[in-house]
């Protein structure tokens, strides 16, 4: 398979089933647009799935990890040991995303892209290995461009097992100290904006720690300026192999045909790459939540996306979106089991 594969077409949602689940929606047991975003949501999950009345029983949520050069630069408040732990954790039941994910019945599946720590073996996590987590992007490429193309193929492989269990919802999660760096750079990079207005403060950094990550991004774009005028050249010299797994695996999504639920900052910024490689894929991402890192609002903005929830999250792992995943739910059970008017017998408003 080429490496371009991602530039393959997306499917398309029926329009068919679109207007045939609005005139369901105008004909429930309520005033027009009463439940609002729901009615939206219930219409644009029953388009693309091909099917008036949709389903968001089978959930597949993949987490993505790997290691990030950069930490050597001081940005992070955590170690780079913690990545390897917390793989540890979600096979272990013991993480956040391991406790949705066991509530709302849904499939979960860890992948090791590449971190530090690469003697453990975890039963339960799957180990690629592309390398010791990505170099130091303050003084080179974050990867090469055979890691880059193995990083994007494990998102969109990662689909592809998903879609052939049934999956009707794929859920990105991503773990590795250091990606909000990583993803404020390739933000600043692609949207044009200062350091400071896109770098957080992640796992816990204070306002000095934010300046100084604000400093190594700005120090790197400089750096790298003239290498760079694709966003594919950027995602290999800023991106960390988690969030080019989670860009192939929206891409691939949109080719299979699969709603994706998209979880906070680093996850919105691989989805902004995606649509970025193939603009088609945007009809297929669902945004989860507002987060509080900083960068997310902006990247939500370029991507013109509603967000479902806005609860202060910053935790990453996929864990905002699998806290939206019982609205989608919901949203659907409104829209297939309400009662008509007619079936209620209800009067209907005046034509």
């Amino acid at each position: 398979m080429s490496q371009s594969w991602w530039q393959a077409p997306c499917q398309v949602a029926d329009e068919a089933v679109r207007e045939r689940a609005l005139a369901r929606q105008q004909q429930l047991t309520k005033p027009t647009g009463a439940l609002g975003q729901l009615e939206a949501l219930a219409v644009q999950l029953a388009a693309l799935q091909g099917r008036e009345r949709p389903s968001i029983e089978q959930v597949h949520i993949s987490i993505f990890a790997g290691d990030h050069g950069v930490v050597a630069e001081g940005v992070s408040a955590y170690p780079q040991a913690v990545t390897v732990q917390m793989l540890s954790n979600f096979v272990g039941g013991g993480a956040a995303i391991s406790v949705l994910a066991k509530q709302l019945g849904a499939s979960l599946e860890v992948l090791d892209l590449g971190t530090v720590e690469q003697g453990q073996s975890l039963p339960g996590v799957q180990r690629l290995q592309l390398g010791p987590g990505t170099a130091n992007f303050s003084q080179g490429p974050a990867m090469g461009a055979a890691q880059l193309a193995a990083a994007l193929a494990a998102g969109r492989d990662s689909v592809l097992g998903a879609k052939a269990q049934g999956c009707q919802l794929f859920i990105g999660g991503e773990m590795g100290i250091g990606n909000t760096t990583a993803a404020a750079a390739l933000a600043c990079w692609l949207l044009k904006c200062p350091a400071l207005d896109l770098a957080g403060p992640g796992t816990g950094l204070g306002r000095a720690g934010v300046q100084h990550k604000a400093q190594v991004v700005e120090a790197a774009l400089a750096l790298h300026h003239g290498q760079i005028q694709t966003p594919i050249q950027a995602l290999q010299y800023f991106g960390g192999f988690e969030i080019a797994a989670l860009t192939g695996a929206y891409l691939a999504c949109a080719q299979q045909g699969v709603v994706a639920l998209v979880d906070g900052f680093i996850c919105s910024v691989a989805a902004l790459f995606a649509v970025q490689l193939n603009p088609a894929c945007h009809a297929w991402l669902l945004f989860a939540h507002s987060g509080a890192e900083p960068g997310h609002q902006r990247v939500l903005q370029a991507l013109k996306a509603q967000p479902l929830l806005d609860l202060g999250l910053r935790l990453g792992e996929g864990s905002g979106a699998a806290l939206a995943v019982p609205l989608l739910r919901l949203a659907c059970s409104l829209h297939n089991d309400m009662a008509t008017f007619a079936e209620a017998a209800v009067a209907d408003r005046p034509a």
